[in-house]
């Protein structure tokens, strides 16, 4: 390990010197990849510079294109909406507009210092250097009818801060320390796991949970506007659903190395991670830690299809990273063969095609294991392990402006995200990190009907509604019947007779409703309010009923969403 930091730390001396164009990303979870998503596929044929199935976004990227639509906006079908929202996003990336426009200019800087741009408390532009500094602040009040603590609250304080310098480097930080109530059914969910979304350490409190998060990375350019090197700490997401089976953003973040290479109509990632073990409920962490390298390519084949190649692999070493894995273009289950490796391996497919300049389908098939003798013969082999997400985006549904539908089904076969125990011991290389799902978070072994409808009838105002069903198979007493992918899929139930859903089943139906109202950019107050049935088949164990309505502000903030699992 120390060998490879050491490497990473004379590359990165050696490139400062020759870089060349530089970028920061949109945070995750940004309102602008919804309207991204939309604009593309209203204008009716794929973007070469955004790849929104491999996420975060490079901001000039998203400046780039949001200028085009801008500037075809009269001829594009779009409303006046649309050219809010446009607006606002650029706004948001102002360090990329070119300055002639003026367009992210405050009217009414505070104390002539403050919002100077309307988006950024702080930002600061001379000689080549760019800096933005804005607070990270949320409040949230939860009634929660159904626990015996009906009255609960979240709150977060914080800070980001992002700049360039000279064209040659990107950088971005964001940290926050983060106290959360969450609702029953949430809290039970961290318990059982031993671990909080999105957080890796955490303090358990009389009715919460403290923890502090942090991302950060630099980026430099290696190839001007075609190769980047970002290194840092956070999450990404691969995939244009809701949920992705590849990775997703649901977990803790983690160390990475990522060059990103875009060349013609072709986006290539490659991932290099340090993850941590998973450690058992009430023990302290476990010591060390594994790895995991990814690769994902995507290609715009023609105007309106885009199909990706993705493989990831998982490992764990005494001591040092397998550096064979460095290798950006090798195919993982060759190398594992010739090693004689346990490491844990998966391959995945995706494709994405545009529709009448209205609708947005894509799709998701990953592999981690199969035996096409075992497969053909349908007797429901364990070892055949794969999920497949089928999914489309209806945008400006029914004629209704600014009505936006997605339907998504996800299913995932038991055992599909499990392993065996490695050689450190306690260190697993199944698909998790910090005991948290690198990709679905429901785990596996589940069948899942998802629908969302986006209205904002005026620029400041959005209205979500989200329906949510599942079944899935649980463990009982010590069965592993392949949903909780913490577990060694050793100690498997059976060999044969296994479906999509094994062992005892339960189903979720989930509703709800939400409405933001954006005072200015970035700072939104919420409302909404959520309903949870959860079932056991059979009446084995009581339904739990779940009603609770939250409302707060957030300025620079995610909204805290329990709507996942």
């Amino acid at each position: 390990m120390n060998k490879l930091i050491l490497l990473t730390g004379l590359l990165t001396c050696f490139v400062q010197a020759l870089t060349w164009s530089q970028h920061t990303y949109l945070p995750l979870g940004s309102e602008e990849y919804h309207l991204l998503s939309r604009l593309e596929t209203r204008s009716g044929w794929l973007s070469n510079q955004l790849f929104l199935n491999a996420q975060p976004v490079p901001r000039k990227d998203a400046v780039d294109f949001l200028l085009e639509e801008k500037a075809n906006f009269y001829n594009s079908g779009l409303t006046n909406i649309d050219y809010h929202n446009i607006n606002r996003a650029l706004s948001i990336s102002s360090e990329y507009m070119p300055n002639a426009l003026g367009a992210s200019d405050a009217a009414r800087p505070v104390l002539r210092t403050f919002y100077k741009n309307e988006a950024d408390f702080y930002s600061f532009s001379k000689n080549g250097f760019y800096l933005s500094l804005n607070p990270v602040l949320g409040i949230e009040g939860i009634y929660d009818k159904n626990s015996s603590r009906t009255l609960k609250f979240n709150s977060a304080q914080g800070a980001e801060i992002r700049g360039t310098f000279k064209n040659r480097l990107g950088f971005y930080f964001y940290f926050t320390n983060n106290y959360e109530e969450p609702v029953d059914y949430a809290t039970r969910r961290f318990d059982r796991w031993h671990a909080v979304p999105s957080a890796g350490s955490f303090r358990r409190t009389a009715h919460g949970f403290q923890y502090f998060q942090f991302r950060g990375y630099a980026n430099i350019g290696l190839i001007k506007d075609h190769i980047h090197l970002t290194l840092g700490y956070g999450n990404q997401f691969l995939g244009d659903g809701y949920r992705s089976l590849f990775l997703s953003d649901f977990s803790e973040g983690a160390f990475f190395a990522q060059i990103s290479t875009k060349v013609w109509k072709l986006n290539y990632q490659n991932l290099y991670t340090i993850l941590k073990p998973q450690s058992l409920p009430g023990e302290p962490l476990t010591p060390g830690k594994k790895f995991a390298t990814t690769h994902f390519l995507s290609l715009n084949v023609t105007r309106w299809l885009n199909i990706g190649l993705f493989e990831t692999v998982t490992f764990t070493r005494d001591k040092n990273y397998e550096f064979a894995y460095l290798n950006p273009i090798i195919f993982y289950r060759a190398i594992e063969r010739s090693m004689g490796s346990p490491d844990k391996q998966s391959i995945g497919f995706s494709g994405k095609a545009i529709e009448l300049k209205h609708i947005n389908m894509y799709t998701q098939l990953l592999i981690n294991e199969f035996t096409e003798k075992e497969l053909l013969a349908g007797d429901g082999y364990w070892a055949n392990k794969w999920g497949i997400q089928l999914g489309a985006k209806y945008f400006d549904a029914f004629s209704v402006p600014n009505l936006d539908i997605q339907a998504e089904i996800n299913m995932v076969r038991p055992y599909t995200y499990q392993h065996y125990e490695s050689v450190a011991g306690n260190a697993m290389a199944n698909y998790t990190h910090f005991n948290q799902p690198l990709a679905h978070p429901l785990g596996a072994g589940f069948a899942e009907l998802i629908a969302i409808a986006r209205y904002q009838p005026i620029p400041r105002l959005s209205i979500q509604a989200q329906g949510m069903y599942y079944k899935q198979g649980v463990d009982t007493g010590n069965m592993n019947y392949g949903s909780d992918i913490l577990k060694s899929y050793v100690s498997r139930s059976a060999n044969y007779g296994i479906g999509i859903t094994n062992g005892p089943e339960v189903s979720c139906l989930l509703l709800d409703l939400t409405a933001a109202y954006e005072i200015r950019p970035r700072l939104f107050f919420d409302l909404g309010v959520t309903q949870r049935t959860y079932s056991w088949a059979g009446d084995v164990y009581p339904q739990e009923q779940s009603l609770y309505v939250h409302s707060g502000l957030r300025l620079n903030l995610r909204r805290k969403n329990y709507n996942q699992y």
